[in-house]
């Protein structure tokens, strides 16, 4: 999942009109409730009437923002992207370069679903489920968006291995994929399972895995 920041042009004002900014806020604010909604009754359970009627305002005032129930979803998929973005991606990129770095992203990942931040846990595993069938733009998206945190977290692999932090001789795409499913385990499991458990579960899984392939170990926390 891509971080680097579009940089702003080179020509923008120094300020912004204010009746902007809260109309931006506004937005993002009810694009925050739809993927929170999302995630409690499916992104194609997601309608203008529906949220309108959570948010307690008029059909109509998000009917300017989002003209049919798609554009909606997309909105709600760049949303929940930004939000992995601001609470588990730029606080594990903090960390030193390297299997701290690695480590320090799986973390992020566990304690943003601890905090049950979202009510269903995570927007991408609960949609990726319900759209795994459902060719058309929404799928598309939602496939972007997974492939590019997959991505982020190969790189992560590739950079401990080059920083000689990690001593894998397999494909960095087979270990990346099996951090995130740790992550993706602990989603759908603690639903059914007293959720604590599973947290230390999905934590050990990947921090045992870790410490096993890094030449020194002490770069890691022991449990």
């Amino acid at each position: 999942m891509a971080v680097t920041a579009t940089p702003p042009p080179a020509f923008a004002p120094r300020r912004q009109d204010g009746r902007l900014l809260r109309g931006e806020r506004t937005r993002t604010a009810v694009l925050d409730a739809a993927v929170a909604l999302a995630t409690e009754q499916g992104l194609d359970g997601l309608s203008l009437a529906q949220l309108a009627d959570r948010l307690g305002v008029s059909k109509s005032g998000l009917f300017a923002h989002w003209r049919s129930k798609e554009e909606l979803q997309l909105a709600a998929v760049e949303r929940a992207r930004e939000q992995w973005i601001e609470q588990v991606v730029s606080p594990a990129l903090r960390a030193p370069r390297g299997v701290r770095r690695l480590w320090a992203l799986h973390e992020a990942k566990l304690a943003f679903y601890a905090a049950w931040v979202l009510p269903g846990g995570c927007f991408f595993v609960h949609s990726g489920f319900e759209y795994s069938q459902r060719p058309g733009p929404v799928r598309d998206r939602l496939i972007a968006v997974l492939s590019e945190w997959l991505d982020l977290i190969e790189r992560l692999v590739r950079e401990a291995m080059e920083a000689g932090e990690l001593d894998w001789p397999g494909d960095p795409g087979q270990l990346a994929f099996e951090i995130d499913a740790a992550g993706m385990a602990m989603v759908y499991m603690s639903r059914l399972f007293p959720p604590d458990a599973v947290h230390r579960r999905a934590r050990a899984a990947v921090l045992t895995r870790l410490r096993a392939l890094c030449p020194d170990p002490a770069l890691l926390p022991e449990a």
